[in-house]
């Protein structure tokens, strides 16, 4: 696939098939990962994979109740706590795999690094037909000591970017985006 075409059409999907997402699939996208760039080449990267539905759906919950915890009251806090209120809504969308990128150590630039790397392996999976999104919701719980025990995660990892993976049960529409501001200087 050219890489133009991945970028331009790779979207966030949250309608999946119930189709299982192979190991050899899932390893070709973590070598797309680790291929990305890192801060001073730390390569501060571990990946924990999830594709065990009750786990998930476990993760899930607990995700929607601490961030219905800890929510600050902001723009967005009143559709957030009515969507995570909902019993049926599951934050991974029903995918068949969770893939989180987690730093193995504190350091300045791991949040940079691991989003590098978490851009790679969603590229990868367009290129190979599978869905991605990145989930937010989950992230603060993932970084408690009870997100990290759910994911059999040690302590001393940071989970930075969970990404749900499956295949789509359609291609989402394009979405509109901002003409970018760009000031030419010199």
């Amino acid at each position: 696939m050219d890489l133009q075409d991945a970028i331009l059409g790779r979207r966030a999907v949250r309608e999946y098939t119930g189709q299982a997402v192979d190991e050899g699939t899932i390893r070709r996208l973590v070598v797309a990962a680790v291929q990305a760039p890192s801060a001073v080449n730390q390569q501060p990267w571990t990946f924990v994979v999830v594709r065990e539905r009750s786990r998930l759906d476990r993760i899930s919950r607990e995700a929607k109740a601490h961030m219905l915890d800890t929510m600050p009251a902001d723009a967005h806090s009143a559709r957030f706590r009515s969507l995570l209120g909902d019993p049926n809504f599951d934050i991974f969308h029903h995918a068949p795999a969770l893939i989180v990128i987690s730093a193995s150590a504190q350091g300045l630039w791991i949040v940079e690094d691991c989003a590098l790397a978490a851009e790679n392996l969603m590229l990868a999976a367009f290129a190979e037909g599978l869905g991605t999104c990145s989930i937010g919701f989950a992230q603060s719980y993932l970084n408690t000591p009870e997100g990290k025990t759910a994911l059999g995660a040690p302590k001393a990892w940071v989970p930075v970017a969970p990404i749900i993976v499956g295949r789509p049960t359609r291609a989402p529409p394009p979405v509109p985006r901002k003409e970018p501001e760009i000031r030419w200087v010199g």
